[in-house]
């Protein structure tokens, strides 16, 4: 039987997309496909072939396809035109900042920017050795030297000594990047710099200095970070002048939503699933993940598991109300209930 190959993508540990290792195999990565068997032939399993097709089925689900939403459009079309802008500028780049709450999309969207343009390049440029696209996040009350190794960790770079000071790290990755032809660097995960601390002024003051030794263009994600005082004061201000700021929002329960929704269904491979049923229970879908595509995700990939696993094969509402999803979406769920 022809999923025996997909067996192994369950047990599949991949690097984290914060080394150069995990971003190609992200940007490498294709959804799993499986097709579903007709009827005669899932009865025909024998035991073991229906332990491998179910299983080839949950990494199917565990891994559902991203679903293009405005949100993501919008933030590849920022991002593309700010970096063929930014190839012929000799002065101050500009960059893009994605702030929206917990859930919303953003760390999505800035990977599939990116990926985007690997992609591009790749096709551009065909066996070369570029690197077209840096991917880190911002350490938690971090300092300089830890912001800088983030960099030096995601290319791999030969062990650091402790003596090496932040800008001696940073000419090093700034020298190889410049070398590999970086486009775009994704800075996410904004929110953990705070700038009303010492600390976070000069974590701030080391993303500019990569900003004006990159000829690259820097995007930003983080929560709510306009609220965070991310652009108050002289660095802030700054940093306000140069870049471009997306917000992500939870969906409301428009047409796009219903659209959403359907594009998910359409992924799942369960043989008693009702064509169309989770349409129908969109509204449903948005009062408990108060529109949080983040949290919508989690409940249709976690209820089309347990389909599998209970063998009932079909996604309902009471099949979904036994899963549970993230607290945020959890409580907005049950003010959305109480105010009713």
């Amino acid at each position: 039987m022809a999923v025996l190959t997909q067996v192994s993508q369950l047990d599949d540990r991949r690097q984290p997309t914060t080394t150069l290792e995990g971003w190609r195999r992200f940007v490498d990565a294709d959804p799993p496909q499986i097709e579903l068997l007709h009827d005669d032939g899932w009865a025909a399993l024998s035991a073991d072939e229906r332990v491998d097709y179910d299983e080839a089925r949950i990494a199917h689900h565990a891994e559902l396809v991203v679903v293009s939403t405005s949100t993501i459009q919008e933030i590849t079309n920022e991002g593309r035109l700010l970096t063929l802008m930014n190839q012929r500028e000799n002065g101050a780049r500009r960059g893009l900042i994605v702030s929206g709450g917990a859930a919303t999309g953003k760390t999505t969207a800035i990977k599939q920017l990116g990926r985007f343009h690997e992609l591009r390049t790749r096709r551009r440029f065909p066996g070369s050795d570029r690197i077209p696209v840096v991917y880190v996040t911002a350490p938690p009350k971090g300092s300089p030297r830890k912001l800088a190794m983030e960099f030096a960790r995601f290319l791999g770079l030969p062990p650091i000594s402790s003596r090496t000071n932040a800008t001696d790290i940073a000419d090093a990755v700034c020298q190889v990047l410049i070398d590999a032809r970086c486009d775009i660097v994704v800075v996410d995960e904004l929110h953990n710099v705070n700038l009303a601390t010492s600390a976070g002024e000069d974590h701030s003051d080391h993303m500019k200095y990569f900003t004006e030794h990159l000829p690259a263009t820097f995007i930003y994600a983080g929560i709510d970070v306009e609220r965070s005082g991310l652009f108050t004061g002289v660095r802030g201000k700054q940093l306000a002048g140069r870049c471009g700021l997306v917000n992500t929002e939870p969906f409301p329960y428009q047409e796009e939503w219903k659209q959403l929704v359907a594009g998910m269904e359409a992924t799942l491979r369960l043989h008693h699933h009702e064509p169309g049923s989770l349409v129908a229970s969109a509204k449903y879908l948005h009062q408990r993940t108060g529109g949080m595509i983040g949290s919508l995700s989690h409940l249709i990939r976690a209820s089309a598991i347990r389909a599998i696993l209970s063998q009932t094969e079909a996604i309902t509402e009471a099949v979904m109300d036994k899963v549970r999803i993230d607290h945020a979406a959890e409580s907005s769920a049950r003010r959305s209930s109480s105010s009713r």
